[in-house]
């Protein structure tokens, strides 16, 4: 067991931001917490940490409860979305930082500095100051800084909110392959669903202080448990059952609404059976697919994503008359949407 929390509860005042929350994380797995902002997340990994005391419940590191022991104790690395590191200290002083403190001999934090520059790529900047670096380096700096001390925790709290989308693509690919090597109990804070399927063993999806389901990303975006989780795990389309195109396909729903994937629709361009004609009012091209907004003959408006070669052989565009049917859809009664 690499950390318990169970049954764990914060408040601030009358906002409760964790509320009986009991998650497992194996030893050696990275964890992704995922959810809105103000659904605890945070709140949560820092708990964890011992920055914050929960008002009840257990936390069990390692199988030790560490519930009231101080941060110093418990072994933790912690990585901010900001970096934190010393503006007047240099990449090898930075990460050295923390075992100079604890007085850790020379020779061993010259080793130990030098091995993690080499595992987070950063040979031959070693001497540098945080400002001659770019964001990415400066989170690869943070990162080795929190593994100086062998934690037997990792807590990441939006490691990689402050960076562009393409230096957050090139860093998550990073830590996923440097988890794999260190093999540290990581649990990972972020809103971005693309970012915690890509990285995460196991998703914890939380909403209002709450945990809506654990899983893995497969199991989460093909299991939901939650009109929330559905939601919240990649784009979906909500519809009243009524609507023609359930109708017409014969879709037996359990409840007032349907939740539709944008890519579990079919589009045709002439009617087959149980498809029901639908008007195309967008085209829009976003590189490795096309997303097209749709409106069937009742007036419910959806979007549907094709490939390339789907789109190519529909030949779509504005005003175009298509006809529609559902591959695939899930039903929740309307108190849970």
């Amino acid at each position: 067991m690499g950390i318990l929390v169970d049954n764990v509860s914060k408040g601030f005042g009358d906002f409760k931001a964790v509320d009986q929350v009991s998650i497992e994380v194996k030893t050696g797995s990275l964890v992704a917490l995922l959810g809105p902002s103000g659904s605890g997340k945070s709140t949560l990994l820092r708990l964890i940490a011992g920055l914050e005391q929960p008002d009840s419940g257990r936390i069990y590191l390692t199988g030790r409860d560490a519930t009231h022991q101080s941060v110093q104790d418990r072994r933790i690395g912690f990585v901010f979305q900001h970096y934190a590191l010393f503006k007047h200290l240099t990449v090898r002083k930075n990460i050295a930082f923390g075992l100079e403190i604890h007085k850790t001999p020379k020779a061993r934090i010259a080793n130990r500095v030098e091995e993690l520059i080499e595992l987070v790529q950063l040979k031959g900047l070693g001497d540098r100051y945080p400002s001659q670096l770019s964001g990415g380096q400066r989170q690869r700096v943070a990162l080795a800084r929190a593994l100086a001390l062998e934690p037997q925790v990792l807590l990441l709290d939006e490691p990689f909110g402050a960076l562009d989308a393409k230096v957050r693509k090139d860093l998550r690919s990073w830590l996923r392959r440097l988890h794999d090597t260190v093999h540290v109990t990581t649990v990972f804070v972020t809103h971005d669903q693309e970012e915690a399927m890509e990285v995460s063993d196991e998703l914890v999806v939380m909403n209002h202080g709450r945990v809506e389901q654990v899983g893995s990303a497969a199991e989460l975006y093909d299991h939901p448990a939650s009109p929330f989780v559905m939601s919240f795990i990649g784009p979906v389309n909500v519809l009243p059952s009524h609507a023609s195109i359930f109708r017409q396909a014969g879709y037996q729903a359990s409840g007032d609404h349907v939740f539709l994937r944008p890519h579990d629709i079919l589009v045709e361009v002439t009617p087959s059976e149980n498809s029901v004609p639908a008007v195309v009012n967008r085209v829009i091209h976003l590189g490795w697919e096309i997303q097209a907004e749709l409106t069937i003959e009742d007036g419910q408006t959806f979007t549907v994503h094709l490939s390339r070669e789907a789109f190519k052989q529909l030949d779509l565009e504005p005003n175009q008359q298509v006809y529609v049917k559902p591959k695939e859809a899930r039903s929740f009664v309307l108190q849970d949407v």
